[in-house]
């Protein structure tokens, strides 16, 4: 099947037009992100949505696994003993587990975020023996992170089926 017989276009969606404040800018694009990816991995087909296409491993839902534990430490403070084996999901997981992991996970994570109006301030999260980085850091980090992985997502559902666009 050539390229172009297979591929399937969705329309790209542009950056989000956000509040004036720092915090509503770095969320907004927090969130942005979040969709971006999640929505790469939605409606990509089993069994090539945990199939490596590349060297390392890689995979479409290994990714959106990863950023779940990413969000519950940066965010919840949960601790993460293997981070390599955070990139791939169990082999009964399906798509809508993962997703909706990940989504509860973000949801979770909103919530910590709702009650920080200090970008400056500690992170409050459930960690008392580790220092928690400031709310703008891990607000920064997660922008860098996800921003990371939904670009490896792009090209990875592009290699699965032909799907482009945020």
């Amino acid at each position: 099947m050539s390229a172009t017989s297979r591929r399937r276009v969705r329309r790209d969606t542009p950056p989000p037009r956000t509040g004036s404040s720092e915090a509503e800018v770095l969320r907004g694009f927090l969130d942005y992100l979040r969709e971006s990816i999640s929505a790469k991995v939605e409606g990509a087909p089993e069994p090539h949505v945990r199939t490596a296409s590349v060297p390392s491993g890689t995979n479409l839902l290994g990714l959106l696994h990863h950023l779940t534990f990413v969000e519950r430490a940066t965010f919840l403070g949960d601790r993460v003993a293997d981070w390599q084996s955070t990139f791939r999901a169990a082999s009964d997981d399906s798509v809508a587990d993962v997703v909706g992991r990940y989504r509860e996970a973000v949801a979770r994570a909103n919530d910590v975020l709702d009650g920080c109006s200090d970008l400056a301030a500690p992170l409050p999260r459930r960690r008392p023996d580790t220092p928690a980085p400031s709310v703008r850091w891990a607000l920064t980090h997660m922008i860098e992170e996800t921003g990371r992985h939904a670009g490896h997502a792009d090209v990875l559902r592009e290699l699965v089926d032909g799907t482009t666009g945020r």
